[in-house]
């Protein structure tokens, strides 16, 4: 069997020479991730010229 240090066999060689088993358990208590996640939106608006008159000339219209 040829070993490659990329697959990380190494710290099993002893185990796997010696016809050992290599016993691989869950944690006992749960995994925990904590995400702080901030989101922030802008809204850029940009109104046409006439637009903009329209709404000064009459305030009342919105």
């Amino acid at each position: 069997m040829r070993l490659n240090r990329n697959l990380g066999l190494w710290p099993m060689l002893p185990a796997m020479l010696a016809g050992g088993c290599v016993n691989v358990t869950a944690p006992d208590k749960p995994i925990v991730i904590n995400l702080n996640i901030s989101i922030t939106q802008e809204v850029v608006y940009r109104l046409d010229n006439k637009a903009k008159t329209l709404i000064q000339e009459n305030p009342g219209i919105f």
